[in-house]
């Protein structure tokens, strides 16, 4: 079948490979405008169009896949279907009712619409997740659906290793629904929640909330947006709950562990990034901080 396909992240691009090694290797893959990234905030191109490049695929990076020259462009293509995944920008009409589309999204829906699915499943404290591949609408992941597929979520995931997961998963189920071509059906109407865009305050520590609320928060962010104390500012990359009881917001190492004092329990952190330097073990860190 011939496909476009449309992807922007490193999700995104775990899913392209396997598309491009099947029947429906992509002629033309839409990806966003090169953006600063890292610590330099050096243009660089978005993962997707590295990918596509070292693919020997096509690639396009308009500002807006809905504009006339960006449709013109997949029209040429001459597409039979339109496969989606983490593209980042909502796709308008009439580019949504112009072909099939597949859209590839990583949670159980209606569970986790939105933005930050794999991120609030984890913070959530849910015990499975998983993928659907569903028609998109021009309500947010509201479509049909026709194949999905369920992931445990296991005590020690984080992101980076959840997300490894679901990148093959969702590469399968892809693959598999435009070969048999499963018809959709709509979403049930309950169990609706949507999973909000990652915001500043989102990744705060808060002392707040009970400790394995926090253990929870440190890894649904890592590795790739980062969680951090406050006060002393800290990110924070590996931590667990613990027991101990320790004032609320501060830090303390009673025995050589590094603690945060949470409302219930603590939270012990493990790894750690100190303003302008890199991520170190908490002893590390004690060595050459200690406490303030």
């Amino acid at each position: 079948m011939r496909t476009v396909y449309l992807g922007t992240s490193p999700f995104a691009v775990a899913v392209l490979e396997r598309l491009a090694s099947s029947d429906h290797r992509p002629q033309l893959v839409v990806t966003r405008p090169d953006r600063p990234r890292g610590r330099g905030r050096r243009l660089l191109p978005p993962p997707v169009a590295e990918a596509s490049r070292a693919l020997g695929i096509e690639v396009i990076q308009p500002d807006s896949v809905n504009s006339e020259e960006a449709r013109a462009s997949i029209a040429a293509a001459r597409p039979e279907a339109i496969a989606i995944c983490a593209f980042g920008a909502l796709i308008r009409e009439p580019l949504l009712s112009d072909y099939p589309m597949w859209n590839v999204h990583p949670s159980l829906l209606p569970r986790w619409r939105g933005a930050a699915p794999v991120e609030r499943a984890i913070e959530a404290g849910d015990s499975e997740t998983g993928v659907t591949i569903m028609r998109p609408v021009a309500e947010l992941d509201a479509g049909p659906m026709c194949l999905q597929a369920a992931e445990p979520i296991r005590p020690d995931d984080d992101y980076g290793t959840l997300a490894a997961r679901l990148q093959v998963l969702s590469g399968e189920l892809l693959v598999r629904s435009l070969d048999e071509m499963l018809p959709f059906h709509e979403q049930p109407t309950e169990g609706v929640t949507y999973a909000e865009k990652i915001g500043p305050d989102d990744r705060r520590l808060d002392p707040a909330l009970d400790a394995m609320s926090l253990e929870r928060r440190v890894r649904a962010l890592n590795p790739h947006i980062g969680s951090f104390i406050e006060e002393p500012r800290l990110g924070v990359k590996r931590a667990r709950a613990v027991a101990d009881s320790v004032p609320a917001g501060t830090l303390r190492s009673p025995d050589g562990r590094l603690l945060f004092g949470a409302a219930k329990g603590a939270l012990e952190l493990l790894e750690v990034v100190p303003p302008g330097s890199r991520p170190m073990d908490a002893a590390a860190y004690m060595r050459g901080h200690g406490l303030p």
